[in-house]
């Protein structure tokens, strides 16, 4: 038996099972609530600054399916908005059962509402996993397992390192807590910090209903997919920046405006706005949040969960995990999601046919990406940073080692000079 199991199914676990499945596995997927992509299903940005060249990279590795599914979901393409260029807004309502219908038609077994909580394992170092037990009892077996199980919640986190449970997406209260897959192997997880030292970070955005905004505003949104609206002078909070996970999107614009994209919903690109205030700006007298519900008190908190692995994505310690996502790293988006999704599922498989783990070089901004957020975690500098391909730190370093491109072909060719075009695509069982 050659069998993969997938813990999670946010855009990381849904490219480890993509990736595992084309190269020959069985494959399973669990997911605690009764929809894939997670966060996937408020975020809606793909391709802005060097997120087009990590697409593209993507794509000539053999990873291009689910860029694929946002593309064909794009409500608007080449957007541009303060610190970014080149955006594509998906619609965040479409997205999701396109996914499920192609990951279905790939031959992956996807199991909604099905929350693992516990391992059964032999061993201590390193440690041998044999089954992921689940919240009734049920045991799932497995060859290999990924984990790609996020850094949010469960509710106590929220409470304890923000402002209390935000009613988010992920929905704790419904289908219970997240459960960390490498603590209950016995080993432990990092934490990132925020600048005052305090643990973990705010989720970056919101989503306001479009109808409970003023025409004017709507038709901005329509036609160009991004308003940029000024907020009074009372209301500018510049300390907030601080929270963000997005570290991209800490710029004064961020502050001194209202920044909303069209993902279907109206995007408002701020970690919290209370209610009443956002109110109180010319165009949202009427406004509504409708993610987080609670989103004009807190947003959920992540990045408490963080496995310590290679840059092949094994986690340490434990000879038959593989990560991905922010379980993964102190990482920020759907794009870096689907990049250490896809080379843990990949590498899932050939551990199971006892092949060298791929390691992607530095010379490919993925590769990159991937050994430099895990150096950095070596530092207390490090544990306070976010690496995204977007912006903030690591977009710079990208242009500087000349990794960042808009062209495809460009792209193609230097993938293609390491001997990696459509890797994923391959059958190895």
């Amino acid at each position: 038996m050659y069998k993969v199991v997938v813990i999670g199914g946010g855009w990381s676990g849904c490219a480890a099972a993509a990736a595992a499945r084309k190269a020959g596995a069985e494959v399973t997927l669990l997911e605690k609530t009764d929809l894939l992509l997670g966060l996937g299903n408020v975020g809606g940005i793909m391709r802005n600054n060097g997120r087009f060249t990590a697409a593209e990279e993507n794509i000539a590795l053999g990873a291009r399916e689910l860029f694929e599914i946002t593309d064909s979901c794009a409500r608007h393409t080449n957007v541009d908005f303060p610190g970014h260029k080149h955006a594509s807004l998906y619609d965040v309502v479409k997205v999701e059962p396109k996914v499920r219908r192609f990951l279905k038609e790939l031959g992956v077994e996807i199991r909604l509402i099905t929350r693992a909580i516990d391992v059964e394992k032999r061993g201590e170092d390193p440690v041998l996993l044999d089954s992921i037990i689940l919240a009734d009892g049920e045991k799932v077996e497995g060859d290999v397992f990924v984990e790609t199980t996020g850094s949010t919640g469960p509710m106590g986190n929220c409470l304890t390192y923000g402002n209390g449970c935000c009613m988010c997406i992920l929905r704790c209260p419904a289908f219970g807590p997240r459960v960390s897959i490498t603590q209950k192997a016995g080993k432990s997880d990092i934490m990132g910090q925020r600048k005052d030292g305090a643990f973990g970070a705010f989720s970056g955005s919101g989503k306001l209903e479009k109808n409970s905004l003023s025409d004017e505003i709507r038709r901005r949104l329509d036609e160009y997919g991004v308003a940029v609206i000024p907020v009074p002078k009372e209301e500018v909070v510049k300390e907030k920046l601080d929270l963000k996970v997005c570290q991209q999107y800490a710029l004064n614009e961020y502050a001194e405006n209202i920044v909303l994209l069209d993902t279907g919903y109206a995007k408002i690109m701020t970690p919290f706005f209370p209610l009443e205030s956002l109110r109180r700006v010319p165009g949202f007298e009427n406004a509504r949040y409708v993610d987080p519900y609670a989103g004009g008190k807190g947003n959920s908190i992540r990045y408490l969960s963080v496995a310590e692995r290679d840059n092949t994505m094994k986690a340490a310690g434990i000879e038959n995990i593989f990560c991905g996502g922010e379980k993964s790293g102190l990482f920020v988006g759907h794009t870096e999601a689907i990049s250490t999704g896809s080379l843990a599922g990949h590498n899932a498989v050939r551990y199971l046919k006892g092949m060298k783990p791929l390691e992607l070089p530095t010379g490919l901004a993925i590769g990159d990406l991937i050994a430099f957020a895990n150096k950095s975690l070596e530092s207390e500098k490090g544990l306070m940073t976010r690496y995204t391909f977007a912006g903030a730190e690591y977009f710079k370093r990208m242009k500087e080692k000349g990794l960042y491109s808009t062209d495809p072909e460009e792209i193609r060719q230097r993938v293609k000079r390491y001997g990696l075009e459509d890797i994923y695509s391959e059958k190895l069982i």
